[in-house]
């Protein structure tokens, strides 16, 4: 999830009940849900280095009651009031790694046992419906409130927006789980069709940030890639999308998968896509693509090299989007 969803998620957690736990619970709460992204400090190595450590060990769950100490160190917790406090930074930790885990990006959640990547794919990065829910659970107790003073009614007594809040995270569980069984549905679609005739090696539903009945399908079988929309109330067509053929192996391909910036991207591409291109003097352009995040005509995330007629890469780096080495 995006930092802006994870900063609305603790403040909607101390208001729904764990602020009566501890002083400076949404101060906690908030510093909380966003502390396992206390690795974006690996960007300042480069873009290869970023993408090796984001969301790795800060979002395991077997780190998670480690960084939940640090928010107690931020709002100086007093003595008598850690172990409320305390609780309140641990839900808010864990609310964000398994936020995390729903999305197409995934994480590594089973840190130090496990490298593996985890991922859900039901959630997008960013969901738009998710996001109005927590402003509008956030914004209705403030109105509420003023036309309470407009019609002249009295104050009532509780906590400010507990109702609004809850109905916000009960939102999102509900939701959650509606995408859930959505995609488990896409994923079974996919599953069961042929792809130039051959049975698929693997599928990916990947979510619309707006319709939970939208789905980006994605397939690997046979020495191709297969890319087709998939909609839950429509009838599904696997030759309706696009086809993508993966370059062979090849002495400039293999060098390129020797530097840094490729070897930490095949670590994290679920569906990595190669594209060999011959440039003047016997040079050749690497580009080494995700298909979870764009296509070679709209590359995302890019793994690219330039390599000489010798097979020794001059150039080699990784972005997220950004132009391909040219």
């Amino acid at each position: 999830m995006d930092t802006l969803t994870h900063t609305l998620t603790g403040v909607l957690l101390a208001r729904a009940g764990l602020g009566r736990l501890a002083p400076r619970a949404t101060l906690t709460a908030v510093l909380a849900a966003n502390v396992p992204d206390l690795d974006v400090v690996s960007g300042a190595f480069g873009n290869h280095v970023y993408l090796d450590y984001h969301r790795h060990f800060t979002h395991a769950l077997a780190a998670a009651p480690l960084l939940a100490a640090i928010p107690l160190l931020a709002v100086r917790a007093k003595r008598r009031d850690w172990r409320g406090t305390y609780l309140i930074s641990l839900a808010g930790v864990l609310s964000h790694v398994l936020m995390d885990w729903t999305n197409i990006y995934g994480t590594r959640l089973a840190l130090p046992f496990s490298t593996a990547w985890l991922r859900l794919d039901f959630m997008p990065v960013v969901d738009l419906w998710v996001l109005i829910a927590f402003l509008l659970a956030l914004a209705a107790p403030a109105f509420s409130r003023l036309v309470g003073l407009e019609i002249g009614e009295s104050r009532r007594q509780g906590a400010p927006g507990r109702g609004w809040a809850r109905f916000a995270l009960g939102f999102f569980l509900l939701w959650s789980a509606g995408r859930a069984w959505a995609h488990q549905r896409a994923v079974a679609i996919l599953d069961a069709h042929l792809y130039g005739g051959s049975p698929p090696a693997a599928v990916a539903a990947l979510p619309d940030p707006v319709s939970p009945l939208r789905w980006r399908g994605l397939v690997r079988s046979s020495g191709r890639y297969a890319m087709a929309p998939v909609n839950l109330l429509r009838r599904f067509d696997p030759e309706a999308g696009q086809t993508f053929y993966p370059a062979e192996s090849s002495p400039a391909r293999q060098a390129a998968a020797a530097t840094p910036p490729f070897q930490a991207f095949l670590r994290f591409a679920a569906f990595p896509h190669w594209i060999v291109t011959p440039l003047p003097e016997g040079e050749w352009q690497v580009d080494l693509l995700d298909l979870r995040f764009g296509t070679p005509q709209q590359p995302g995330f890019v793994a690219s090299a330039r390599v000489d007629s010798a097979n020794r890469v001059l150039q080699a780096g990784f972005s997220f989007g950004r132009p391909r080495i040219r």
